[in-house]
């Protein structure tokens, strides 16, 4: 596939991002927010790109795209299996950017994300990346296996060009280390609620109330919450203490649960999954508040 990016960037909304709205209306409403990960091109491009477009319609205030990888060591099984259904169907970072330019072209508001590992960007370019993500209307950038302490040599050319990038907390980032995690991220804290790798188990409802309460007194930054949420009561009880609630591995199950033994799209996947999805943004936006959502000073 040729390159069909540019350095213009006419997606990018000037003066206030897509994700501060998003997160100020969020915040001015009182309602939780859910924020939906998909990898793109799984199980192929048709189909994702089809998921992919009504996501907003269904309700999701965020959207993760992941771009598919060899070797996902921070994902569980499920998103494995996704990454290699998505790579057997030709997916790659210049898939992903296709895919995330072809949203694009119905949809200027919702915010986009970009989620994977460092080696396809490194191979591709930090800086012909950066444009190339700018040039699709890509809001921010989550790399895992990126640390802060490196992050300078891709942050340096997505700063300029409005992307976020988007660290994770853990339950082992201690308070010491996290005004150094907001000094080289911008956007919001994504607070990953177990140790251990996605879609495998769930942290408790008091494990992360306390870890929000304690993230809230260190910053007014939006603090996202996911790994281990399956389930529209589990998406309530995180959106009841935090900004938004991330759920990934339960929509990949979905899609997984409605393909033949050949790996091919039942007919009603894309709507099966939508159905899901619309059910986990309910619980979200329904949720009641247990903590207030002003953030501390």
């Amino acid at each position: 596939m040729s390159e069909p990016f540019s350095e213009v960037r006419p997606h990018f909304v000037a003066e206030s991002s897509r994700l501060q709205h998003t997160f100020a209306a969020l915040l001015a409403a009182k309602k939780g927010g859910i924020v939906v990960y998909i990898m793109a091109a799984d199980p192929d491009v048709e189909t994702s790109l089809a998921i992919l477009r009504s996501l907003p319609r269904m309700g999701v205030d965020v959207i993760e795209l992941g771009v598919p990888f060899s070797d996902p060591l921070a994902d569980g099984p499920i998103l494995q299996r996704a990454s290699q259904r998505a790579l057997k169907a030709g997916g790659s970072l210049v898939r992903t950017l296709e895919i995330a330019r072809l949203f694009r072209t119905e949809n200027n508001t919702t915010p986009l994300i970009l989620m994977g590992y460092y080696n396809p960007i490194y191979v591709y370019g930090p800086e012909r990346f950066a444009k190339a993500a700018a040039a699709v209307g890509i809001d921010g950038c989550i790399i895992v296996d990126l640390p802060p302490e490196e992050a300078d040599e891709v942050r340096e050319f997505l700063k300029p060009r409005g992307i976020d990038f988007i660290v994770l907390a853990t339950p082992t980032t201690d308070s010491a280390r996290v005004p150094f995690l907001l000094e080289k991220s911008s956007g919001f804290i994504y607070y990953v609620s177990v140790t251990g790798t996605t879609g495998t188990i769930s942290a408790t409802q008091q494990a992360i109330t306390q870890a929000i309460i304690r993230l809230r007194h260190q910053t007014e930054r939006p603090i996202a919450v996911g790994f281990g949420i399956m389930t529209p009561e589990q998406v309530a009880a995180g959106a009841s203490v935090a900004d938004a609630v991330v759920v990934g591995s339960a929509v990949i199950q979905r899609i997984a649960d409605c393909l033949d033994t050949n790996g091919r799209p039942r007919p009603g996947l894309v709507e099966d999954v939508l159905s899901f999805i619309k059910e986990l943004a309910i619980a979200a936006h329904t949720s009641r508040k247990a903590l207030s959502l002003r953030r501390c000073p």
